[in-house]
């Protein structure tokens, strides 16, 4: 099954200045997001696998979108995340069937690599709900200036048969980390962890 696209987004944020100190160079993360039809609001369904399908075709266009709209190589890529919003007619389970058997490889691929779990968030709720999409370093989890987040929300979306989707990706940390742990110079890559 093909997803069922209403509108598509891509938002940039630059960080060019934090707590009056100059960010050189900016942080940047950005957000794809895609607004489907839910094809089964308003109903139970056993098996959620054309979610899944739609899961794996959305890992792929909304990771390429984001890595696209910063300007960067692939492997730049420093961290990323995933997240829904499904409509009042729909179910969280529709939103897991999307963000967790096969939207990441897809992403991965956009981002090249990617050894460490995509953080994710879901939840339900109608036009305008605000989504946090939550972020870590892409390969090493424990690199704690990566633990971060992007909220975004759209106007007019979900309505009450669709589900967002957001892909986040970013090719940096927080601007001016500084609580310690792994840096993105010690990370190895190999376990998803170090």
């Amino acid at each position: 099954m093909k997803a069922d696209i209403r509108k598509t987004m891509v938002l940039v944020e630059d960080t060019r200045k934090e707590m009056g100190r100059a960010i050189d160079p900016p942080t940047r993360r950005a957000v794809a997001i895609a607004v489907i039809a839910n094809p089964f609001a308003g109903e139970y369904v056993e098996d959620l696998e054309p979610l899944m399908e739609i899961g794996a075709e959305l890992g792929g266009y909304l990771g390429e979108k984001a890595v696209a709209v910063l300007n960067i190589e692939p492997s730049a890529a420093e961290s990323y995340g995933k997240a829904a919003v499904v409509g009042e007619r729909g179910e969280l389970e529709h939103a897991a069937a999307i963000l967790h058997p096969r939207l990441g490889a897809p992403l991965r691929k956009a981002v090249e690599k990617g050894a460490a779990l995509v953080p994710s968030s879901k939840k339900r709720g109608g036009p305008g709900t605000p989504l946090d999409v939550p972020l870590g370093h892409k390969d090493a989890a424990y690199v704690r200036s990566h633990f971060d987040g992007i909220e975004v929300r759209i106007p007019d979306a979900p309505a009450a048969d669709e589900i967002l989707v957001a892909v986040a990706v970013t090719d940096s940390g927080r601007p001016l980390p500084r609580v310690g742990g792994l840096t993105t110079d010690e990370a190895v890559g190999e376990d998803g962890l170090r």
